[in-house]
Order: structure tokens, then C-alpha cells, then sequence
């Protein structure tokens, strides 16, 4: 029902009657358009309401009377002139409030994007891609980024923060190239490789944060690439003197062989005389043990590259290498790792360092990490002129000529054939004494002769 207009004061807003069943609708004579709906309950709204384009648009203005919450007449009547210009102009009200409604929102969305922390995007960035990653890329990613401040899981005192925390209370928006570089520089000057480590796994979550929607564009594009950063970038070195020596492999043999833990000490050699990384031979299991006239082991980078055939190899299992996998006790304790553990949760060897570092200690070598065993097999290899190409695929490194990557295709018992004259020598070196199972007695000379001359 509607009503003839009436100037509206704030008394005649409250005293028009409310109609006994729907609505009624009163008009304000003072400003077009303002009109006030009546419902049978007695609440109260301002409308505008106008013809545009043949059409009646109505828009709510907001609830009359006395709340606190309620809109007063003078507010109601500028509400209403506002609405009558966008009329005037051609525009519908409601499309108007819908699009400033959808702005609103996008920039709401906006600013939250730009408020992302890293710490809590690297959790997501961890979440999303861990499935592909090996344990010990998984393990650089919680370590090099954790406060510290924790307790050591061995030994005593508090874990020191890794590089990357100084960065994780940052907003994605501030990693520019002057804050990584600033971070970059700080960190080198107290532990250059891990800084530069740390660095290649913020330059990886970076790019995946760019192709990322909810993230992509929040991160500054020069974050890792600016001139700053790249100054500050510890420049990659070799190792000097991570390597085993022909002339100290009795002593390291001596000391590791006398190893109270029979499996690290079947572990340390395996690395040495196999060339494997450290958590591919720390990862492998039974059924990766192939025994029989073709022994062999299958290694495995990663669970997902695994299962779509990429990084897997198999190399020669070696006699000396076999036995010793044969003495250790996983398989009869029905434990799945070839390198068991009873103390890991896991059953399965974590932590062979240590071990290493005492017998290097005990042999007064020095020092030479898990990886430098890696090293050395590819350096004690030269001593026998190996082919390049065969102690890279032994050890799973991508061919580095056209011929290797084209044109090389060495069947597993050729590769026995170097593996195992390496293997015969390293320990022929090392003093170490082994007969291979398939190795037949020498005849004894002297009984030789006495037959000899019975003969005559």
C-alpha cells in the first residue's frame, strides 16, 4: 500500500501506522525517491526507490526509529540524494553496491595476502611437496629453518637456530632483495655452506610460490635474484682433503672394522666400496638385495622417483660388500632395513657420523665426512684407470659427454667386472684379508714335489 508524500520529521517517522497484513510505504516530500517501509510488526526501513531504464529500482537503506543502530532522517535523506545522482547518471544502485561489495572483498583478500607469513606458507610449501622429497631434503628443510632453543636430542644443551629462522617471522611482501641480501651476508660470515644450502631452498620456495595462485605475485620478483644477493652468495668450494688416501686405508679400516656396532661398521665400508650416498645405502632394504649368480643392490633416491622408474639404479653387489651384509642380523631379526637399528623408532640406522668421527680419532686420520667416502671411491678409482663412465654409473651420476649419454650402454656385469677389481684392490691396499668364495686354494709346493719325484 502506499501513501502520498508527507515531509518526514522524526516524529511522523515513528507514528505512521503499521497496516494489517504486508506493507505500507510512505514517501518523503523532501527528498525523492526516500521513502519509508512499514511492515505489520511495526518495523521500520528507509527505501529508495526510482524508475531507470523502464525498470523500478529499490534499494534498503538501513532500519528508522529510535536504536542506536537505526539510521536518523538527515543521514537517510543524503543516503537517498547519493542514490538519486547514480540514477540520474544511468547507474543501477544495486549493480553499484554489488561491485563495491566485490572490491572490498578482493582487497580484503589482498591484504591478507600481503599480511602471509613465512613461516606458515613454509609449512604449506613442506606439506604440498615432501611427498617427493628424499628423508634428508625433508629433514634441510625442518632443520635449516627451525627456531633452535630445543633441547639436544643427543648430548647436552639447546639446539642453535638454523639459518632460514632469522627470515620465518618475515611477511612474504618483505622478502625483498635488500632483506635476503642483508640475511644472506649476515649468515655467510658464520657458516658459509649452510647459508648457501639455505639460500637454494628459499630460491626453490620462491619460484613455487609464484606458480602458486594464493601466493603467486606476493613475494617481490628480485627476492633471490637481485645484484645484492648475489654478491652476498657464498661462492661453492671443494672439499680439500675430504678424501681417503691409498696409503690410509689400513688405518681407516683397522679403526672402522673395530667398531663395537657391527652394523655401522658393515656401513661405513659398504659406502666406502660401493660410492653410494649416504641416505641411499642408509635407506635400503632386503628386497633391494638381489643375491645369486648376479648379486646385486637396487638403490633409491626417493619413494616418488622410484615409483616412476627416475633415480634408481642398480649396481654390482661385490663379494667382500656381500659378506658383509650377510653377517648382519636384520634379516634373521625380521627387520625390513639391511641396516637395523633396536634403539631408532624406525628400526632403521640414523646416525653413522658420529661413529665415523671416533674412528677417524682412534686412527689419527683426518677429518673425512660420509660424503668424502663417497669421494674417495671415485679418486682410489683412478689408481686402476677405471673408465670415467663406469665409475659414474656405479655411483649415479648423469652422464657428463654426448658418447656417455648416447652412445653408453654397460650392461650390470660389466660394471661387476670394474667393481669388483676395485674392490679386490681397496682391500689389498687396506691389508685387509678376504677370500672370495669363488677363489680356489693354491696347490702346496712342497707337496707338489714330493709328488714329482714319487713319480719319477
Amino acid at each position: 500500500m502506499c501513501a502520498d508524500k508527507v515531509a518526514f520529521t522524526e516524529q511522523r517517522v515513528e507514528r505512521f501506522a503499521a497496516p494489517a497484513k504486508g506493507y505500507s510505504l510512505y514517501w518523503d516530500d523532501d527528498a525523492p525517491g526516500l521513502g519509508l517501509r512499514v511492515t505489520t510488526s511495526g518495523a521500520r526501513s528507509y527505501v529508495f526507490e526510482r524508475r531507470l531504464n523502464g525498470e523500478t529500482v529499490r534499494v534498503t537503506i538501513g532500519a528508522a526509529g529510535p536504536a542506536m543502530t537505526a539510521w536518523k532522517l538527515g543521514d537517510a535523506r543524503k543516503r537517498a540524494r547519493e542514490l538519486a545522482v547514480l540514477v540520474d547518471k544511468g547507474r543501477d544502485p544495486r549493480i553499484v553496491a554489488a561491485e563495491q561489495s566485490a572490491d572490498a572483498k578482493a582487497a580484503r583478500q589482498e591484504s591478507q595476502r600481503q599480511d602471509l607469513v613465512l613461516a606458515d606458507v613454509w609449512a604449506a610449501y613442506i606439506e604440498a611437496n615432501k611427498a617427493g622429497w628424499g628423508e634428508r631434503h625433508l629433514a634441510d628443510h625442518t632443520t635449516l629453518a627451525q627456531p633452535g632453543g630445543q633441547a639436544k636430542k643427543r648430548g647436552k644443551g639447546k639446539t642453535k637456530p638454523g639459518p632460514l629462522a632469522a627470515l620465518m617471522p618475515l611477511k612474504l611482501s618483505e622478502l625483498t632483495g635488500e632483506s635476503v641480501g642483508r640475511w644472506l651476508e649476515r649468515e655467510a660470515k658464520h657458516r658459509a655452506t649452510n647459508a648457501a644450502q639455505s639460500y637454494r631452498l628459499l630460491r626453490a620456495f620462491i619460484r613455487w610460490a609464484a606458480e602458486v595462485p594464493e601466493y603467486r605475485g606476493v613475494v617481490p620478483a628480485d627476492a633471490y635474484s637481485a645484484r645484492v644477493v648475489r654478491k652476498a652468495l657464498p661462492s661453492p668450494q671443494a672439499k680439500d682433503g675430504d678424501c681417503l688416501q691409498k696409503e690410509q686405508l689400513p688405518a681407516w679400516f683397522e679403526a672402522v672394522r673395530a667398531r663395537s656396532n657391527s652394523v655401522i661398521a658393515a656401513y661405513l665400508q659398504a659406502l666406502l666400496l660401493t660410492g653410494a650416498r649416504r641416505e641411499q645405502l642408509l635407506s635400503l632394504k632386503w628386497g633391494d638385495v638381489t643375491v645369486g649368480t648376479a648379486p646385486s643392490l637396487t638403490l633409491r633416491t626417493t619413494a616418488k622417483s622410484a615409483n616412476k622408474g627416475g633415480n634408481v639404479r642398480t649396481i654390482p653387489l661385490t663379494p667382500y660388500v656381500a659378506s658383509l651384509l650377510a653377517a648382519l642380523p636384520g634379516r634373521r631379526d625380521k627387520n625390513a632395513w639391511v641396516f637395523g637399528s633396536d634403539t631408532s623408532a624406525s628400526r632403521r640406522l640414523m646416525e653413522p657420523r658420529i661413529a665415523h668421527d671416533h674412528a677417524l680419532k682412534a686412527a689419527d686420520l683426518p677429518h673425512i665426512t660420509l660424503h668424502g667416502l663417497r669421494r674417495s671411491f671415485g679418486t682410489l678409482a683412478e689408481w686402476l684407470e677405471i673408465p670415467t663412465g663406469v665409475v659414474a654409473q656405479i655411483q649415479g651420476h648423469k652422464p657428463s659427454a654426448v658418447a656417455e649419454k648416447h652412445y653408453r650402454r654397460r650392461p650390470l656385469d660389466m660394471l661387476r667386472l670394474h667393481h669388483e677389481r676395485l674392490e679386490a684392490w681397496i682391500l689389498e691396499q687396506a691389508g685387509v684379508e678376504f677370500a672370495r668364495p669363488d677363489d680356489k686354494p693354491k696347490p702346496d709346493a712342497s707337496k707338489a714335489d714330493t709328488s714329482v719325484q714319487a713319480a719319477a
